[in-house]
């Protein structure tokens, strides 16, 4: 799934696609500063998004949690075959 500034997540890891919009999502943010756990993936932008992953890797993207979801529900094209 892109992510952004194409930046690519393996679908089948993804546990949660969350905003900033609490406080306890930015303390998981702080956190994960300076550890290999947490990838900046927003080239510089406001993020916008986390997104947590099986391994419990933070990813940080400039989209809205919103695009991310349906990104992550529609089927690519030729994924039918």
């Amino acid at each position: 799934m892109n992510v952004g500034h194409g930046n690519i997540v393996l679908a089948h890891h993804i546990v949660a696609i969350v905003g900033l919009d609490s406080l306890p999502v930015k303390r998981l943010i702080e956190g994960a500063k300076g550890s290999t756990k947490l990838v900046d993936a927003t080239n510089g932008r406001r993020t916008r998004a986390v997104i947590v992953t099986e391994s419990d890797h933070l990813i940080l993207s400039s989209l809205e949690p919103a695009t991310l979801a349906q990104r992550l529900t529609t089927p690519r094209d030729g994924a039918s075959d």
